[in-house]
């Protein structure tokens, strides 16, 4: 019974609101989510080169692989994803941010790009729902989590690697590196930054998982929860009468927010 309170109380939360930025950090913050996605500090590079091992997990399942599986992105970013998969596959994203990946030279890998999860046609199904450093942010993410569930086949499968939000080595991680960098190029608290983007914790978001997938397999990038800087989540069976309800309590929600909060990288 407490599982179910406790699921009930996370439920209550959404959809979240985005803490609104100060104005100095506002102004700088395309330019700051650019330089950060593209590696173009010493914080960042770093960064980008710990995410391998994000990308690497969420595509294990399909190294090597001739035909590829029908393939869904959730937050596609710059669309640094598509470099650690196979060519030739059909390959759809969700990307609210279009100056993410506006002139990529990967965006020939896409076959259709997505503003929002409603956007997709709904008797299109995907064999893998993939998502890297997304879920975190996405304020309606009980919605977005069952729609991506509806859009998988029977034998699919929810591929997400996340932040590990909400525990100490995380938070360590960021605040020597990327925070500190950050106060020292703008005089600013980083920390701001991550309230607004990071609306969902590890904890919250594999909730979530668990409550919509029967089976749920979960790998750490460290020691434990706590004691680590990654979590990947491999999701399967759908409890798709959970997805239906989900999305009947919250779809209308998401009509009167607007696509603002949907999967956004």
């Amino acid at each position: 019974m407490s599982g179910a309170r406790d699921l009930a109380a996370l439920l209550a939360r959404f959809p979240k609101t985005r803490p609104a930025l100060p104005p100095k950090l506002a102004a700088i913050y395309t330019r700051q989510y650019l330089e950060n996605r593209g590696g173009e500090t010493p914080a960042a590079s770093l960064s980008q080169r710990l995410e391998r091992w994000l990308h690497h997990q969420v595509a294990v399942d399909v190294k090597g692989a001739v035909r590829p599986p029908p393939t869904l992105e959730l937050g596609a970013g710059t669309l640094n994803q598509l470099a650690y998969e196979p060519g030739g596959g059909l390959y759809d994203i969700v990307e609210p941010f279009g100056e993410l990946f506006a002139g990529s030279p990967l965006i020939g890998g896409v076959r259709d790009a997505f503003g929002d999860i409603r956007q997709i046609p709904a008797d299109r199904r995907y064999e893998r729902v993939t998502s890297v450093a997304s879920l975190e942010h996405i304020c309606d993410l009980p919605f977005v989590l069952a729609r991506a569930a509806r859009l998988l086949t029977p034998d699919g499968t929810l591929r997400a690697a996340i932040p590990s939000e909400g525990g100490l080595l995380w938070r360590l991680g960021w605040s020597l590196t990327t925070g500190l960098e950050f106060r020292l190029r703008h005089g600013l608290d980083y920390g701001l930054l991550m309230a607004h983007e990071h609306v969902n914790d590890a904890h919250e978001v594999e909730t979530l998982v668990r409550a919509l997938f029967a089976e749920v397999q979960v790998k750490s990038f460290g020691l434990g929860r706590q004691l680590s800087l990654y979590r990947f989540l491999c999701a399967r069976r759908p409890r798709l009468d959970v997805a239906a309800a989900w999305e009947a309590r919250f779809g209308q929600d998401v009509l009167r927010q607007g696509s603002g909060g949907s999967t956004a990288a």
